[in-house]
């Protein structure tokens, strides 16, 4: 019995997919939900880099932002020393504790980027802390609007799991994310931007699946809150635990390539885990390797996506 669960105001969709048994002998609640128009918190984003002009600072709204000295290229070599006391000045006195982390160059070397998340803790224990060298984007500016919605998203994401535990005691919570794939209730609450789109995403699977199926599609209707619901919560019903790593890698010949790309392995692996499926049944479904035509031979662009099965 997998329950899908669409969101969308006080009235949830419920769809229980599988062999009818009784909602509370799930095996796992699966969640579609979209989070635009969701309240936002305010962040307080840190940037470690060099000064720009100032349209190209970087914007929490709402929230405060400030850019302090250091970083590293894309090569990896350091740009400038930690300014450590500008970000313990900053985190002490901004007065918020949502935090968005970014650095030049944190997708090769992210050094300082866990430095300064060391420093926040230590200057405000109750800290949520994004770092943007995990969601994998070479770009400074993309990296860091992904990690200012995501900090922005957490507060709001972790009262949405907590009423879907409420109202489904007992039952493993699944959300569904923005393409395709699940994450735990834990991921979900630590990178709410993976599932922004989780709603679409989930309703695109389940009219696709409801209009190609050659049988009469094996569930039955709990709640519904009408017709699109019912199709994003069977949507969700059908995906599985997924997690993405990407990075930049240097790689001296194939050797050096290959262990760069176990690494990466490794941690999807753990990502998709994490994220709620089964040790003995992840699995890497994609790898992807391009090099990179602006830096020096040897540079690459690495993405691996795992997959897995829930327990």
């Amino acid at each position: 019995m997998i329950l899908g669960v669409a969101l969308d105001g006080p009235s949830p969709a419920v769809v229980a997919v599988g062999d009818g048994a009784p909602p509370s002998q799930a095996v796992r609640a699966c969640v579609a939900v979209d989070l635009d128009g969701m309240p936002r918190a305010p962040v307080a984003a840190i940037r470690v880099g060099g000064p720009c002009p100032p349209v190209l600072r970087p914007v929490a709204d709402p929230g405060v932002a400030t850019i302090v000295r250091g970083g590293h290229s894309l090569t990896g070599r350091p740009l400038a020393p930690l300014d450590t006391g500008a970000v313990r000045e900053f985190a002490a006195g901004c007065g918020l504790v949502d935090f968005a982390v970014t650095a030049t160059g944190s997708p090769m070397l992210a050094d300082h980027e866990l430095a300064v998340a060391a420093i926040i803790a230590a200057e405000v224990p109750a800290a949520r802390i994004t770092l943007s060298y995990e969601f994998g984007r070479p770009g400074l500016r993309e990296r860091e609007a992904h990690a200012i919605r995501n900090a922005a998203l957490g507060p709001e994401a972790g009262r949405i799991a907590d009423r879907v535990a409420r109202e489904l005691p007992g039952v493993p919570v699944f959300f569904a994310r923005t393409g395709s794939g699940l994450v735990s209730a834990h991921y979900f609450r630590r990178f709410p931007r993976a599932c922004d789109r989780g709603g679409t995403t989930s309703l695109r699977r389940g009219r696709a699946a409801l209009a190609t199926a050659d049988v009469p599609a094996p569930f039955q209707v709990i709640e519904s809150a009408g017709e699109d619901l019912l199709a994003a919560a069977y949507g969700a019903a059908l995906a599985r635990p997924e997690a993405q790593v990407e990075r930049i890698v240097q790689a001296r010949g194939r050797a050096e390539l290959d262990r760069a790309l176990q690494d990466a392995r490794d941690e999807a692996l753990t990502r998709v885990v994490s994220a709620g499926a089964a040790p003995g049944f992840a699995r890497i479904a994609e790898t992807t390797v391009n090099p990179l035509s602006y830096l020096p031979d040897g540079f690459y662009r690495v993405r691996v996506t795992a997959e897995g099965a829930t327990p």
